[in-house]
């Protein structure tokens, strides 16, 4: 009996000093989401720029998990964001938050006590899950599957930046390249479409190709910045997208998702095609695009 006794007070006593000194957190907060988990990744890279960030959100490792530091005060706040995939349309996500100047004494109060530090943390967690919701009504993403891309001969211009400045890219160069075409009596052969050549998923950095598909003829503006190339006939996984463009690469997780889940190998270089100009459609739901991620080739 006296054996069972320092067991158990052992075992009790380890618990404590673990609780007290060795877990990584002061206190959790789990809920589901309904989207994958592409769009929550993307989404609390745009919330955390509204806070008072001590650092910049940073992924660890993989898209499923996040970090960021938030000061309150006189304490920094550090959270670190656990994302996991539940269907192609759900996520459990699970945060855990620790005060880095004050972790001994939350530890000691938050299973007696509702401290303003768990109220700060529900309420910060609370308002991404509301920024989520109301985001994720502003876009559909439709899996189509496999299907195949057509060969295309595209006029482009590369252009390196962020996944948030892709849009303002194209905006910026679209008069510029679909000028020139026009004014050299350039026919077109399909919708405007970017072509990314290079995705950093840590640093959300891309290089891509804006361009438009053109029958190729003599016509072709020379000696400018516009380059030329053709887009062969490929497998790929596709996708339809509809909401502001801005967003169309929640369409590229979606189908990273599709592919990991139905063990297919796949090439992160999307290409969109996108079938509405913003300027003549003020419904942003109704902006359509189609989104190809091409199949790996087997050996």
């Amino acid at each position: 009996m006296r054996k069972i006794i320092l067991a158990a007070l052992t075992l009790v006593v380890g618990v404590i000093l673990w609780y007290l000194f060795l877990k990584p957190s002061d206190y959790t907060v789990r809920f589901k989401a309904d989207t994958f988990p592409g769009a929550i990744n993307q989404s609390l890279k745009l919330w955390d720029r509204n806070l008072d960030p001590v650092e910049k959100i940073h992924q660890e490792n993989d898209l499923y998990h996040l970090i960021h530091k938030v000061k309150f005060g006189d304490s920094i706040h550090s959270y670190k964001w656990t994302i996991e995939p539940l269907t192609d349309s759900t996520s459990r996500v699970k945060v855990n938050i620790k005060d880095e100047d004050h972790s001994l004494m939350n530890k000691l109060q938050v299973p007696f006590f509702d401290t303003d530090f768990e109220k700060r943390s529900r309420k910060t967690v609370m308002d991404f899950m509301e920024v989520l919701k109301n985001h994720k009504e502003k876009f559909k993403v439709r899996i189509i599957g496999e299907e195949e891309m057509p060969t295309k001969y595209i006029a482009y211009l590369p252009i390196k930046c962020t996944q948030l400045q892709k849009a303002d890219e194209m905006m910026k160069n679209f008069s510029y390249l679909f000028g020139s075409l026009v004014e050299s009596g350039v026919e077109f052969d399909g919708f405007p479409m970017i072509e990314i050549t290079q995705w950093d998923q840590e640093t959300d950095s891309i290089h891509f190709n804006f361009g438009r598909p053109i029958i190729r003829s003599e016509k072709l503006p020379i000696g400018t910045d516009i380059q030329y190339k053709r887009i062969f006939r490929k497998k790929a996984l596709k996708a339809e997208y509809f909401g502001n463009y801005i967003t169309s690469d929640r369409a590229w997780y979606a189908l990273l998702d599709y592919a990991k889940k139905n063990n297919i190998d796949v090439e992160k270089t999307p290409i969109e095609v996108f079938y509405n100009d913003p300027k003549s459609e003020g419904n942003e739901i109704k902006w359509r695009a189609e989104i190809y991620l091409p199949i790996k080739e087997s050996k």
